[in-house]
């Protein structure tokens, strides 16, 4: 118990709520004097030895039973057991016409059995609960898990049971019931996938280390960031642009006439005996016309920000920028950044598109470019595309794509997720790699920032 104390109180912490050690000490006497076996006592001695005023008050009240709570699960009932033989059979001749990928589900809401524990942590990993550490984004987590799940598909399969059954002579009144039965467990299984998702996150609240410096919030992957570390990356932003600029301006300084081109020296002065007179020079680098797509859903949203702000206080160094931001449809935002400072415009940008629980939908997005902006990519274009290549299991129209970047000079693709992910649950980065010239990491903002100097390399 001291330990899931000592994580609750890391958790308020890391949701805002100030505690200082003499604060813990007591929280801690208080629990020692009262005990644990009155729910209510309990809670009242922390509540009232941690939390100093009514802002925090809210935060506690939704921690606590995470941390605290019951662990029951909800309740599901095994429909199976009240069937007649004759029903038996013929749920079992329905059945047979299930999609074998769903059958799995569908026997557990049959049977009543909740999530395995190994099933639970197999989804975790899959969507990316391991590494939330922020509450707000309990209920989009919920979702991913659902969607891993095929919650939709199973909801038609059962429908199409039904169906079967009333074909096969079942009473429609018993078949109204199964489908309400099987309705509640499903519903039951949902919140067994909510209450997971809230337990998980809050315990890697409670593990999130301290507050560290910059070098080491540099590091720090997009999604472990708390809105204090977001905040104090934003105003580092123009400093690391700052240092870019003067890296790229100095490159492009050196090559302003190209680089000499040996071969091409010794084949024209071949005629003056191979002794170099009339000195031949490559192509020297163009500034680089770029669009960039960029996900702004709730996993990619920090990560397309900082992305963002880079480039556009970097515009001195860039021919042209066309960008575009999407979630489940695309929108061209260029002209936000038109006579406003970079953080304004994305800020506005941002309010504008916000995030939400719907579905990240790339392939649409693709769609709404190929429509309208097609233009916009020619053979002097670097396309850059920053998103994790996940698309809720939505059509990722790859041909779109393999269209888009063929057209376009070279196609780079930044992504926060390594490349054993790729592929795992509902990425389609695997697809798309295989029309891309360069995928980057960029994980966080020292990968960022590493990736914008490579591709300003023209």
């Amino acid at each position: 118990m001291e330990e899931r104390i000592v994580k609750f109180i890391a958790a308020l912490r890391a949701a805002g709520v100030r505690i200082s050690l003499a604060e813990s000490t007591d929280a801690f006497r208080a629990v020692e004097s009262l005990g644990v076996k009155d729910r209510e006592l309990f809670r009242l001695s922390l509540l009232s030895t941690l939390v100093k005023d009514a802002s925090g008050r809210p935060i506690f009240e939704e921690l606590f039973p995470i941390f605290f709570g019951s662990s029951e699960m909800p309740p599901m009932l095994n429909i199976s057991e009240d069937l007649t033989p004759e029903e038996a059979e013929m749920i079992a001749q329905g059945l047979r016409k299930v999609n074998e990928s769903l059958r799995k589900l569908v026997d557990k809401l049959m049977n009543g059995d909740p999530l395995t524990q190994d099933e639970l942590e197999r989804l975790a990993r899959m969507v990316g609960l391991n590494q939330a550490d922020d509450l707000r984004y309990r209920e989009w987590m919920t979702q991913r898990m659902k969607k891993a799940l095929h919650f939709k598909e199973v909801q038609e399969a059962l429908q199409e049971l039904a169906n079967t059954l009333a074909e096969l002579g079942m009473d429609r009144e018993r078949i109204e019931q199964m489908q309400k039965l099987l309705q509640a467990n499903q519903n039951a299984l949902e919140d067994q996938l909510r209450q997971f998702a809230g337990q998980r996150i809050a315990e890697n609240m409670g593990e999130r280390p301290p507050d560290e410096g910059l070098d080491n919030l540099f590091n720090r992957p997009f999604n472990s960031l708390s809105d204090r570390d977001m905040e104090r990356l934003r105003k580092e932003v123009q400093r690391l642009a700052a240092a870019l600029k003067t890296r790229v301006a100095l490159r492009q300084k050196r090559a302003k006439n190209g680089q000499l081109d040996a071969k091409a020296t010794i084949r024209a002065n071949i005629k003056h005996g191979s002794v170099p007179i009339e000195l031949r020079h490559r192509e020297h680098t163009q500034k680089p016309k770029l669009v960039v797509i960029c996900d702004i859903s709730t996993s990619m949203r920090y990560c397309s920000e900082l992305m963002l702000s880079l480039l556009y206080a970097l515009q001195d160094q860039i021919s042209k920028t066309y960008s575009f931001a999407f979630i489940d449809h695309l929108e061209y935002i260029s002209p936000d950044f038109e006579r406003k400072s970079s953080n304004e415009a994305v800020a506005q940008v941002l309010d504008r598109i916000p995030t939400g629980y719907y579905n990240t939908d790339l392939g649409n997005s693709l769609n709404d470019f190929s429509k309208n902006y097609l233009d916009k990519v020619d053979s002097r274009t670097t396309l850059i595309v920053v998103g994790d290549g996940r698309n809720n299991y939505n059509n990722p129209r790859v041909d779109l794509f393999r269209t888009i970047s063929r057209r376009s000079r070279r196609a780079i693709w930044l992504t926060p997720e390594p490349p054993l992910l790729w592929g795992s649950g509902d990425s389609d980065m695997l697809k798309y790699a295989l029309d891309c010239d360069t995928i980057l990491q960029a994980s966080n903002l020292t990968e960022l920032t590493t990736a914008v100097d490579k591709l300003l390399l023209g």
